[in-house]
């Protein structure tokens, strides 16, 4: 059984919002036209508390784009972004929600963020999806949304490490790219890492 995981597809992270991707509304077409080909899709939201310690706001003296340590790991620090409740956290308003299964929210654990659909940064909590999709006897899992640099690439590693097929959907992808060259260096690892990287899909 494949599931399309359609990943943050997400208000803040359209041109305009608070931390926005450039082109990101150009994955909302792909996805509702992927949907049809797939029995279950599931899509992840981040839902962070409104003073999560990933945002840049929650440390004084600092800025965005700086990195600290944060609870062992490396974080980087990003622009209040996707506050549970907020117009930002919703989906993307033309993202066909009827062809959703099921939502995966993440990121809602003030100390610790949560790149993954899986789990959170340090592997320490788990989102539910990997029960999901094995109760619904998934095996193969297509990933695509935002952004391509963290959120998908954790996605789609962790999709493989746990054992499920895994397949990117580059046509409905989008980056962040802090410094340039991070979605192609992302896309290259994943394919290290036994990502089937799928550069288009042809209509059906």
């Amino acid at each position: 059984m494949k599931a399309l995981l359609l990943v943050d597809i997400q208000n803040d992270f359209l041109p305009g919002g608070a931390l926005a991707v450039a082109e990101g509304d150009k994955v909302v077409p792909v996805a509702n036209r992927l949907m049809e080909q797939y029995d279950l899709v599931v899509a992840t939201q981040d839902w962070h508390p409104v003073d999560h310690l990933s945002f840049a706001s929650q440390h004084d003296g600092h800025n965005i784009g700086d990195v600290i340590p944060l609870n062992g790991l490396d974080q980087i620090l990003w622009p209040d972004h996707c506050v549970e409740g907020s117009q930002g956290a919703e989906f993307a308003a033309g993202l066909n929600m009827n062809g959703v299964s099921h939502v995966v929210r993440k990121g809602t654990d003030r100390h610790i963020d949560s790149y993954s659909g899986f789990f959170d940064n340090a592997r320490r909590r788990a989102t539910g999806l990997e029960a999901w999709l094995r109760e619904h006897g998934v095996n193969e899992v297509h990933v695509m949304g935002l952004a391509t640099d963290y959120c998908v690439k954790f996605t789609a590693l962790d999709a493989v490490e746990l054992g499920f097929k895994s397949v990117l959907l580059t046509e409905g992808i989008r980056g962040v790219e802090l410094h340039p060259g991070d979605c192609a260096a992302a896309i290259n690892e994943m394919s290290k890492a036994g990502v089937e990287v799928e550069r288009e899909r042809s209509m059906k």
